[in-house]
């Protein structure tokens, strides 16, 4: 005869597991190692959950932000990023100074054909106004 051996199911409550075996799932979660889910099924962890709630009090992330704790960088890393910040500065700087070229070229160029329109029609096209009547003129306009 077979004898049917009873498996049991045995209800685990958070107590059951140690903090260091806590601890030791939630780094493998945190370094990549493994998923939740996937952690759930290599320790016989009953459920998700239990392991987010674990993440949740242990892990370095901050779950009512969504976003982690100040992760620690290495020095390669942060040189990295620098020289990354450095190289897309000086492009920006390149094409502001080439902007600002382009438009002193354009005010210059600009002056030279006024000047031309005014000796060609003779007419005056920049007003030449005092700075008494450029006073009076915006007293007036403001009452108004």
């Amino acid at each position: 005869m077979e004898k049917h051996e009873e498996t049991r199911y045995v209800k685990r409550t958070q107590k059951d597991y140690s903090m260091s075996f806590k601890l030791q799932i939630v780094q493998e979660i945190e370094r990549g190692h493994l998923t939740a889910t996937a952690a759930t099924k290599k320790y016989e962890i009953q459920c998700r959950k239990t392991v987010v709630n674990w993440l949740k009090k242990f892990g370095n992330f901050d779950w009512e932000n969504q976003t982690p704790f100040t992760m620690s960088k290495s020095p390669e890393q942060k040189i990295m990023e620098l020289e990354a910040k450095v190289k897309l500065l000086e492009k920006q700087k390149s094409f502001l100074e080439q902007q600002a070229f382009v438009a002193d070229k354009k005010a210059i160029i600009f002056d030279m054909m006024i000047e031309i329109a005014e000796k060609e029609y003779q007419i005056d096209i920049r007003k030449n106004s005092s700075p008494e009547q450029s006073t009076i003129l915006n007293k007036k306009n403001s009452k108004q």
